[in-house]
Order: structure tokens, then C-alpha cells, then sequence
């Protein structure tokens, strides 16, 4: 493990310690009551989407299928005079299972959100900000178009996390925020060695002689320090019918500066009563840093590197959501 991760993690660390300090059985008496209790705003919520699709003597044919999806998200915001701090956690897994084949994930992700501002007076809309972020997944990800069922991701790899400092603009920034940070530290983990030495998430790859034995191990971290631009909108568009959108575009200043990372959630959520409740969802990313990988025309058994392509996940569910 290198150095800069254990220090890293033990950031990460601090953070979930702070993130959950009002969910822990501590002493709140040793914190400014004012703090603790009076400008917080608290969300805990959990969902469960379901869909299902059988056949029985069904003559235009078909496959059955079971689909579920099970999420989480827990905020902990605090706003009073110049001081704001929004604190996001969101936990999502879902699986499908059709009749011909395994159990396969079809959403998996764990993330952290932080955001710290300060503005020098109550009716300026600006604010000095310091942003935090990390996400990762749970288990294995697989190419299943591919025969070779070797994971093409796995827990810890890649983990990305951004630290970077700037300024927000929100006149109303529960609704509607503008984040700039000129400068942003984007760390990129690959914790699984033959991910690591395969270069992916774009580490340094292992170094081979020509026989193929392996000299130098693939890196497990890359570092990268550019701009990071993100803009986040929720709002109410009519009755039971809301909207969100979460925008981030970063590019490296050393590393192909101009080349711009971009990862686009649009989500719309319909509501039919306080538990029961529709979603559709579109979330689009690209990286240069991911290739893809094709199976080689000459050699079937065998992929090729590809460019990078851009990424889309598209979402639609109906189920029930819990607000505790």
C-alpha cells in the first residue's frame, strides 16, 4: 500500500467519522447546541424498485425475467447565516435474472458527497467552497458478451475521489448550484493487481521482457490535478413530478489538458402517494482514461484496446420509497 493512499484513506476515514457524528451515540452536549440541533436538515430515505416480465405459451416467444433494485441515501445538511455544509451518502445495487442465464448486477455503486462553504455576508450568493468525493462499487463487474468472465472491475478498482477548492454560486442553493475549482485534486485507484498491471482505469501498467515475465508491478493510484466545473438543479415541475440533474466536466492541466472528463445524471421521479412511487433516470459518462476492449477479429479468444467510448445507463422503475 503506497503512502499517499494510507494518507488518503485515513482522510476518508476522518470524513465518514464526521459524516456520521449525529447518527452515533455521542455526547451532544460537548457540541454547541445551536450546531447540533437547530439549522440541520436530515434525509434518510430507502427504495426498492421491481420489475417483472413471464410468458406462458406466449407464441411471439419471449424470455422471462425478474429485476430488482435497492437503494439508499442518507443527507445531513447544515445552513445558518454565512456557513453551509452538505454531506450525501447514496448506496445502489441492482440485479437482473433472466431464464437462460446467471444472476447478473445491473447497478452498483457506493458514494460520499461533501461540500463546505463559507460567504462574508448573508445576502451575498457566493461562496468560498471546499468540495470532497468519493465513489467506488460493491463486487465484480464483467463483460458478458465477452467468453473470458475475468472481472473488468472489481471493489476498490477503480475508486475514484476528487478534494479540490473554489467557489459556489447559489441564490437558492437547495434548488440550483454552480461549483468552479481551479484547482482539484482527482486520485484514481486500482487496488486489484491485474487490473493494476493490465494499465487499466489508465495506471501505469506492468512493465514485461520479451519472454512475458513480469519486472515492475502495475501502479495501484494515479494522480491528477486539473479543473473541475459541476452544477447541480432539483426542483418541483409540476404536481408529484420533480426533477434532478447533477452535471461534472474536469480536465488535467498535465496530462491532455482540453480532454474533458464528463459524467451527466438526469433523473426524474413521479410520485403516486407518499410511499409509491415511479423514476426514470439517464446517466451518461466518458473518460479517456477507461478504454474498451473488442474481441480481436483474427484471434476470437483474444481482445484488442480499444478508445474510449461514451458511456450510458438508462433507467426505468416503479416501486416503493421510505422515508425514516
Amino acid at each position: 500500500m503506497t503512502k499517499n493512499f494510507k494518507y488518503q484513506l485515513s482522510f476518508v476515514t476522518a470524513f465518514l467519522s464526521i459524516f456520521f457524528l449525529k447518527a452515533q451515540n455521542v455526547d451532544l452536549t460537548l457540541y454547541p447546541e445551536d450546531f447540533v440541533t437547530t439549522h440541520w436538515k436530515e434525509i434518510n430515505r430507502a427504495s426498492l424498485d421491481i420489475s417483472e416480465v413471464a410468458f406462458v405459451n406466449w407464441n411471439s416467444g419471449g424470455s422471462n425475467s425478474i429485476s430488482g433494485l435497492l437503494g439508499l441515501e442518507v443527507q445531513r445538511n447544515y445552513k445558518k447565516d454565512h456557513l453551509l455544509w452538505e454531506n450525501r451518502a447514496v448506496i445502489r445495487y441492482g440485479v437482473n435474472k433472466q431464464q437462460s442465464q446467471s444472476l447478473r448486477k445491473t447497478d452498483d455503486i457506493f458514494e460520499l458527497k461533501s461540500r463546505f462553504g463559507f460567504r462574508k455576508d448573508k445576502k451575498s450568493n457566493w461562496y468560498y467552497s471546499a468540495n470532497f468525493s468519493f465513489a467506488t462499487q460493491f463486487t465484480n463487474g464483467y463483460n458478458y458478451s465477452n467468453s473470458d468472465k475475468k472481472p473488468i472491475s472489481q471493489f476498490m478498482a477503480p475508486a475514484y475521489m476528487f478534494l479540490g477548492v473554489g467557489t459556489v454560486y447559489g441564490e437558492h442553493i437547495e434548488e440550483f448550484s454552480a461549483y468552479m475549482s481551479p484547482l482539484t485534486l482527482k486520485s484514481t485507484f486500482v487496488l486489484d493487481q491485474d487490473l493494476a498491471d493490465a494499465g487499466s482505469f489508465g495506471v501505469t501498467p506492468a512493465t514485461y521482457d520479451v519472454l512475458g515475465n513480469k519486472l515492475t508491478d502495475g501502479e495501484n493510484a494515479r494522480q491528477e490535478v486539473g479543473v473541475l466545473l459541476t452544477s447541480a438543479y432539483e426542483n418541483v415541475l409540476m404536481e408529484n413530478i420533480s426533477v434532478r440533474t447533477l452535471v461534472s466536466l474536469y480536465t488535467d492541466y498535465l496530462n491532455d489538458f482540453g480532454n474533458v472528463d464528463v459524467d451527466w445524471e438526469l433523473n426524474f421521479k413521479f410520485k403516486v402517494n407518499d410511499h409509491i412511487r415511479a423514476s426514470m433516470g439517464s446517466h451518461i459518462k466518458y473518460d479517456n482514461d477507461v478504454k474498451t476492449a473488442v474481441e480481436d477479429e483474427d484471434m476470437p479468444d483474444e481482445t484488442v484496446e480499444k478508445g474510449a467510448k461514451v458511456q450510458w445507463k438508462q433507467l426505468l422503475g416503479i416501486g416503493v420509497s421510505v422515508d425514516f
